[in-house]
């Protein structure tokens, strides 16, 4: 899967990037730099603080299967513009975020559902490396989640954006309303005040 849009951004599977392009967007701010994407991957038992950042790097590129064009599973997506990495996105069966499964009131305020339930993906977390924000990055990433799950056999594909614009710049990783809108998401809730649950079924 390669899918470029309009402005001539191009999304691929992270299992076909080299692991220095997740490196040069992951590591380009302070927040991913600190998390690697792990927050919500952890195991049972597992507790964030205790692993360096060193060590979280290490487990997302053991995930996304960096370097292995030939695998069938990754962690994500990175976006591309002009050769250049710009952008993350993590996508995956929700089961494979063992922390939301767990305690986590977004997305499972006021929903009956199978937690465990494979053929339901999740979009956890967008970043745009700095210096390419604002040129329509994450939200390319979104269109191409959708396409990305759904070639892998997905029925339904969920996102948790931010739903105020009053936020510090970090806290806007799960995406936004807009942005998952556009490509096609409807909002089926509204755990917090400041977070939605958008879903497309496929």
């Amino acid at each position: 899967m390669a899918e470029t849009d309009d402005d001539g951004i191009t999304v691929i599977p992270a299992n076909e990037a080299p692991w220095r392009d997740l490196e040069a967007v992951l590591g380009s701010a302070a927040a991913s730099r600190r998390c690697w994407c792990q927050r919500y991957k952890l195991n049972p038992g597992e507790a964030f603080a205790k692993f360096p950042a060193e060590e979280r790097a290490d487990r997302l590129r053991v995930q996304a299967c960096s370097d292995r064009p030939d695998s069938p599973t990754t962690a994500g997506l990175l976006a591309y513009l002009d050769g250049e990495p710009v952008g993350w996105c993590a996508v995956e069966p929700r089961p494979a975020y063992h922390g939301m499964l767990r305690n986590q009131k977004v997305p499972w305020e006021a929903r009956d559902e199978d937690r465990a339930d494979e053929g339901v993906w999740a979009v956890t977390c967008f970043v745009t490396r700095a210096g390419h924000r604002r040129r329509g990055v994450a939200s390319a990433l979104a269109r191409a989640a959708v396409d990305f799950a759904r070639e892998r056999g997905a029925r339904a594909i969920e996102g948790y954006p931010i739903t105020t614009a009053n936020a510090l710049l970090e806290e806007f990783h799960p995406g936004t309303e807009g942005m998952f809108r556009d490509a096609g998401f409807r909002e089926v809730g509204r755990p917090t005040t400041r977070r939605a649950v958008v879903r497309i079924d496929i």
